[in-house]
């Protein structure tokens, strides 16, 4: 499970949906929950936490799309599987890892170095206390 520190910034509410938006590292990051919020409130640190398995890649990427969790990551490693292979990402000195199909690790020629775009679905980000 990746996980990221960060600061609430701002929590946005209407009905039973609210959007929490978190700041790490100058890059805000967003979360949606469908049931009301218990104890989170703007100022407080919090983590982030994301599975590997929710973490597409983008290189070389134009135009727009419509995930708001997109942050730059450098390639530290890469471990291939015949199926599956892990990547080994740095965000701003943090560890990620995304797990992607080897196909898609071959077909975008991903290797040690690259800068990529990392994404992460709103509803796929998951909040736990410090």
């Amino acid at each position: 499970m990746n996980k990221l520190k960060g600061i609430v910034k701002d929590i946005k509410t209407t009905g039973s949906i609210n959007i929490v938006e978190i700041d790490i590292k100058g890059e805000i990051f967003k979360t949606v929950f469908l049931e009301g919020l218990k104890d989170i409130k703007k100022g407080q640190e919090i983590f982030i936490i994301f599975k590997e398995t929710e973490v597409p890649l983008g290189k070389n990427l134009s135009g727009e799309i419509s995930l708001s969790n997109r942050f730059e990551c450098k390639i530290t490693n890469i471990e291939k599987g015949k199926l599956l292979t892990k990547v080994i990402l740095d965000f701003e000195g943090e560890k990620i890892i995304s797990i992607i199909t080897t196909s898609s690790v071959e077909r975008m020629n991903l290797k040690k170095d690259d800068k990529v775009i990392a994404f992460i679905k709103a509803n796929e980000v998951a909040l736990m206390e410090v």
